[in-house]
């Protein structure tokens, strides 16, 4: 059930870059705000060094949003693998619990295999609650991408109606900022002639892609 409009769609999608930017962005702010008032050189010294945490935190997430969400301009129709490596690489860094296994032997990727790419590994690094592994591999084939994502971790934290959205199977009342990405993802692969799979288990999160090119 996908009678949600564009507008919806993109209504959703702002609010959840707004949720997902407001905590380090904040953070700056208070930093700022406390740097403003002290004196202690060593008080000085933490909160620059927590300013220039929030900082990089802040630009890889609008980094990743941008390629995930926006129209990937600047790029040809195929895209540098190693952008969207390096991208997924800076969220498992800010996440600190999680460990990267990256197995791709593409040199590039089209833009949509990039977009699923990162959507998947977003929802994947968001189960990991308590930490755990990320296992990516992708391969490409007759003109088809296949992406399998595996988040492994001793807590998995997967909201159903997300598995739902990436099935197609929610309507307009059901669609929130949380699975908004999901619903996307849901449409580019249909578009691009290809589906999205997922399978929940005790200590793993699977998830997987076929895209077609063209």
């Amino acid at each position: 059930m996908t009678d949600y409009t564009e507008i919806d769609l993109a209504s959703l999608m702002c609010s959840r870059l707004c949720h997902d930017l407001l905590s380090p962005v904040g953070a700056l702010s208070n930093g700022l705000e406390l740097l403003s008032g002290e004196e202690d050189p060593d008080m000085r010294a933490r909160c620059i060094e927590l300013l220039e945490q929030s900082a990089r935190i802040s630009t890889s997430k609008l980094k990743f949003f941008r390629l995930a969400f926006g129209s990937a301009g600047g790029f040809d129709s195929r895209i540098p693998t190693e952008e969207p490596q390096t991208l997924i690489a800076a969220l498992v860094a800010d996440n600190g619990r999680v460990e990267l296994n990256w197995s791709v032997v593409s040199d590039t990727l089209t833009k949509p295999a990039v977009k699923c790419l990162l959507n998947l590994a977003h929802i994947a690094i968001d189960a990991l609650v308590r930490g755990g592994t990320l296992d990516i591999g992708i391969e490409e084939s007759d003109g088809i991408t296949e992406i399998a994502i595996r988040a492994s971790g001793a807590r998995i934290a997967f909201d159903e109606n997300i598995g739902r959205a990436l099935q197609g199977e929610l309507d307009a009342a059901e669609i929130s900022p949380r699975t908004a990405p999901a619903a996307m993802l849901h449409g580019l692969a249909s578009q691009h002639g290809g589906e999205i799979q997922y399978q929940v288990q005790d200590d793993a999160l699977i998830l997987g892609a076929m895209v077609r090119e063209g």
